[in-house]
């Protein structure tokens, strides 16, 4: 049986989306005329300064270990990943915060994979359900397809395709090396990206943005890939 990736069963309210952002960015655009775009700017970057000396100042311990666990109840990996080059490279050095991230990264994975294979099994079903998502169903030999299916499609947070890999009961080992493999490209790339920005690099900013985006074109064509590979699988 082919792989098939788990997708929303409801449509999305695309208008109303549209309309409560459109007023979201009204309302936006008048307190910032109000206040002044400079002394917003200004009050932005002290903020988003305070919150770096915090995560510094907990230590890399703190923040690689909230890194692991987090994004088990939904936070997103790529702000940990931004975070990191800019908190704890003069600390630290990129390559260690690039093995402490990647680390962190596959610990969370492995938790998460066994959480919805032997733990949470039920509620986790119920769970992804919910949000609108179908269990994958796959036999072993499709495992890998579907892994990397999974992965480099846009749709399921990162979270919710841990959980739906786990809940399809892929083999462990692929799962790991290949979520690793495809997870790692995009996060080495954010923590450049990061770093960066702590230095005041532009060009390798540049640089840093122009590899994301070659990733996210890669993915792409993976992705159509494998979709035809799968289409004709069926045929």
């Amino acid at each position: 049986m082919s792989p098939e990736l788990p997708l929303p069963k409801k449509k999305l309210p695309i208008a109303q989306l549209a309309i409560g952002a459109a007023a979201l960015a009204a309302v936006a655009a008048v307190v910032l005329y109000l206040v002044g775009w400079r002394t917003a700017w200004d009050e932005t970057k002290r903020l988003f300064e305070m919150a770096l000396d915090l995560i510094a100042a907990a230590g890399p311990a703190v923040f690689f270990s909230a890194m692991a666990i987090l994004p088990l109840f939904g936070a997103p990996m790529g702000p940990f990943a931004v975070m990191s080059g800019l908190a704890f490279r003069v600390q630290l050095g990129l390559p260690m915060v690039l093995a402490l991230g990647l680390t962190a990264m596959a610990i969370n994975i492995s938790i998460a994979y066994w959480l919805a294979r032997r733990w949470l099994r039920p509620p986790l079903t119920r769970l992804v359900t919910r949000w609108g998502y179908t269990l994958p169903q796959v036999e072993s030999g499709d495992a890998t397809n579907l892994i990397v299916l999974l992965r480099v499609t846009p749709g399921p947070p990162f979270f919710v395709q841990n959980y739906l890999l786990g809940l399809a009961e892929v083999p462990f080992g692929r799962y790991l090396v290949l979520s690793c493999a495809t997870q790692g490209l995009l996060f080495s790339g954010l923590v450049v990206f990061g770093d960066a920005l702590s230095q005041g690099k532009g060009k390798v900013v540049m640089l840093a943005a122009g590899a994301l985006v070659a990733v996210m074109v890669g993915t792409h064509f993976v992705r159509k890939h494998l979709a035809k590979k799968n289409k004709a699988a069926t045929l």
